[in-house]
């Protein structure tokens, strides 16, 4: 065999092995977006962290009154900027499970909450009737150790103590994050920050 069959050899064997190896890693990437997949990720994974864009607030908000909170289903993530122009954060976060749970669009919180209880709504008591009533305070509450409550019935954005959800499609509508980046959010925000869901 000479030294030009055995390298053309090679480079059809490599290149083969290398084609398959794009086919397979494009169907996986396909599958991985999926929400098919994120419901079947094993225990074992502890989390996937969002794939994080950068974002202008002026492409969302006219003006930094209060603050402006934007929650980016799409790349799961919350971005915060501040009154004082300069005060910018980017929390990795969850998101709703389906798109029939996710609401989109301007509201602005209402209320903030530390230590907040928790009362599953009428629609997730009917999915889930084996769910509690009532949730005090503490390590059981999914809605970890704060709550920034929006003007939309329901909806809020607030910590959580399982920390497998954040970067999945794990909520029932809610956005959540880390227990620590809530509890930053939650000094940075007041009663009356704008808030974009898109």
């Amino acid at each position: 065999m000479t030294d030009t069959t055995f390298d053309r050899r090679r480079f059809l064997a490599g290149s083969a092995a290398a084609l398959g190896a794009g086919t397979a890693t494009q169907a996986f990437g396909q599958t991985a977006n999926s929400t098919e997949f994120e419901q079947a990720v094993s225990p074992a994974v502890q989390r996937n962290i969002s794939s994080f864009r950068s974002m202008n607030w002026q492409d969302h908000f006219s003006n930094l009154n209060n603050g402006c909170i934007l929650c980016d289903i799409e790349s799961r993530a919350v971005h915060f900027w501040g009154e004082d122009g300069t005060t910018y954060r980017l929390y990795p976060s969850s998101v709703p499970l389906t798109e029939d749970l996710t609401r989109r669009g301007r509201t602005e919180v209402i209320r903030k909450v530390e230590g907040p209880s928790w009362r599953p709504t009428p629609s997730m008591r009917e999915r889930n009737p084996e769910w509690p009533e009532f949730v005090g305070p503490g390590p059981d509450n999914p809605l970890g150790t704060h709550a920034l409550y929006l003007s939309w019935q329901y909806y809020r954005v607030h910590g959580t103590h399982d920390t497998r959800k954040i970067g999945r499609r794990s909520s029932n509508g809610c956005i959540g994050l880390y227990n620590e980046h809530i509890a930053e959010l939650f000094a940075f925000s007041r009663v009356g920050t704008q808030v974009v869901l898109l």
